[in-house]
């Protein structure tokens, strides 16, 4: 009985034995994680226990080269259980599953808290960039800066925190933003800013961004404009030429808005003002010196001092020449000197002339060239009106058309002048306030007016000249070397519907009668229509002339004949 019994009882013992070591392994399930024990440490593999029947191993490349460095027999591991059992009896373990299930658990955490996470992002892709922060996330392309970020590829290898902004474990998807933790700190710095913000305060900022019309300040959450015209008080081209990007400012708050959230800034006002005292620093007919910053149409702009500049109009840049524009004189960045001709700052205006460091020549002219001299020069130029002729360098005198001729009509200085030619004059008059000369050619020989002409010219007249001209309303006649006589239309004996220009041709010779001679006037007036009854009248009396000496002649034969005849008739 007892043999029996006692057989029976360690059968009940082994049963219940066994019964608690399945119900050990039951509590392991598949799928989970679970912390295991290191037991053994080879060259590929780990060996892992974590209380079941049999022991799990996982291969080494699950692990870090840090975390075998690291790792000993007897250290505790999280693992994934894949399989209690496989199709071998193993127990299947995995390492990697176990981290990438306890990191999707960190991220879920951190999504929820709305907490920030390391990410490094590892390559471009299209719409943004790839990130690691232990699997891989998007990093979209409006998510990646408060601006849109021209040069994406110059991020890959970078390390940003980051905000996980979508997650689903299950597609494993990660949408993480580094624009919001952006726009958090943004707006922390904005509202400090605000608080302490008034205008006329100093404050640091960072140049954000620089346009053509001025530089975006950054100061601390919030933009503030420095218009290029605050910049300085001197002149400048563009805002590049002070700043660039990053650069630190400080910078005046000139104007703040609260309701548009404008803020004007300022860096000149950091200084005086040039021009408080600028009247009493450069009076007038102060000679100074300066710097030609820019040149326009009239004239050429130069810096007195950083912030002060006149006007050079080019009535003022020279006494001798017409400049018709400012570089054929300077050129931007020249040193030039000036006398001071106006301060006005009011309008912030200074009026400088660069002739007047140097003598006006004018102011000695009348001494130079009194009226009655005769001069030589060169013809410089051809107008409708004369020429004119260089004296000396600065120095031209006009020879008016009407003073090339006492007797020729000239139509235009080319009849007598050419480009160079040397020319003698007679000084006529001086206008030293207009800088006029005015020179005369006819003068260099008597007027024939005077005595000549109406010695040898007379009315009643016949003269005969060449074509020297025809116009509409009549002929003119070279009737000597400079003298020219008028055969006016009505004065031609044509019919009112005849061509003048078609009757008579240049160097025609013509005959015709003078019928006046005006010596204020220096005209002559022929008539061709007289001319011609003169000498038709001439003819009847030379032809009636003629029949009266026939008639007679004839007479005296037939009374001669008469006589012969008579003696036999009386016998």
């Amino acid at each position: 009985m007892s043999t029996v019994s006692n057989g029976s009882d360690a059968q009940l013992d082994r049963e219940a034995l066994a019964a608690l070591y399945e119900e050990t392994f039951r509590n392991l399930e598949e799928g989970t994680i679970t912390e295991g024990r290191v037991v053994a440490l080879n060259k590929d593999k780990v060996v892992i226990d974590i209380g079941y029947k049999s022991e799990g191993m996982i291969p080494t490349d699950q692990f870090s080269s840090e975390e075998l460095q690291n790792l000993k027999v007897g250290d505790r591991v999280q693992v994934y259980i894949e399989e209690c059992e496989d199709a071998d009896g193993n127990l299947v373990l995995s390492k990697e599953k176990a981290d990438k299930m306890k990191i999707w658990e960190e991220l879920e955490t951190l999504h929820k808290e709305e907490k920030s996470i390391e990410g490094k992002i590892v390559s471009r892709i299209k719409g943004g960039m790839m990130v690691d922060i232990g699997v891989k996330a998007f990093l979209p392309g409006s998510q990646i800066d408060l601006h849109p970020v021209r040069d994406l590829d110059g991020l890959v290898g970078k390390t940003f925190p980051l905000k996980i902004i979508k997650i689903n474990h299950r597609r494993g998807n990660v949408v993480v933003s580094r624009r919001v933790l952006l726009e958090e700190t943004r707006d922390k710095k904005r509202q400090t800013t605000l608080a302490t913000l008034k205008e006329g305060q100093l404050i640091q900022g960072t140049v954000k961004n620089i346009t053509d019309y001025g530089s975006f300040i950054d100061l601390g959450g919030i933009d503030g404009l420095l218009h290029i015209t605050d910049m300085s008080w001197g002149r400048v081209g563009h805002p590049s030429e002070l700043f660039t990007v990053g650069d630190k400012a400080e910078v005046t708050v000139l104007k703040y808005d609260r309701e548009t959230g404008r803020i004007s800034l300022g860096l000149k006002q950091k200084s005086a003002d040039p021009w408080t005292n600028v009247a009493g620093k450069y009076p007038i007919g102060t000679r100074v010196r300066g710097r030609v910053v820019s040149l326009t149409d009239y004239g050429a702009f130069v810096e007195l001092e950083p912030g002060v500049e006149g006007l050079v109009h080019v009535s003022e840049m020279s006494w001798t020449h017409e400049v018709r524009h400012p570089s054929r004189v300077v050129a931007v960045g020249d040193q030039v000197e000036a006398a001071v001709l106006n301060v006005d700052p009011a309008s912030r205006k200074i009026s400088l002339g660069m002739k007047q460091t140097a003598p006006n020549p004018w102011d000695m002219i009348e001494g130079k060239y009194p009226v009655g001299t005769r001069i030589e020069g060169k013809v410089k130029s051809l107008t409708d009106f004369g020429a004119f002729i260089g004296l000396e360098e600065g120095i031209d005198g006009l020879i008016h058309i009407s003073d090339m001729s006492w007797t020729k009509h000239i139509k235009h200085p080319s009849e007598l002048f050419k480009k160079a030619q040397k020319v003698e004059a007679v000084v006529l008059r001086i206008d030293k306030e207009k800088e006029r000369l005015s020179l005369g050619y006819k003068q260099l020989a008597r007027d024939p007016w005077d005595e000549a002409i109406p010695a040898r010219y007379h009315i009643g007249d016949s003269v005969t000249g060449k074509v020297s001209k025809v116009a509409d309303f009549g002929i003119f006649i070279e009737l000597d070397a400079g003298v020219e006589g008028l055969i006016h239309v009505s004065e031609s004996g044509l019919e009112p519907s005849a061509k003048l220009e078609e009757k008579f041709k240049l160097q025609d010779d013509v005959t015709a009668k003078i019928i006046k001679v005006d010596r204020e006037e220096r005209k002559i007036a022929l008539s061709l229509r007289d001319h011609q009854q003169d000498w038709e009248r001439k003819q009847v009396d030379d032809y009636h002339s003629t029949q009266g000496v026939l008639d007679q002649s004839l007479g005296r034969a037939a009374k001669q004949s008469r006589k012969r005849s008579q003696p036999d008739d009386q016998n």
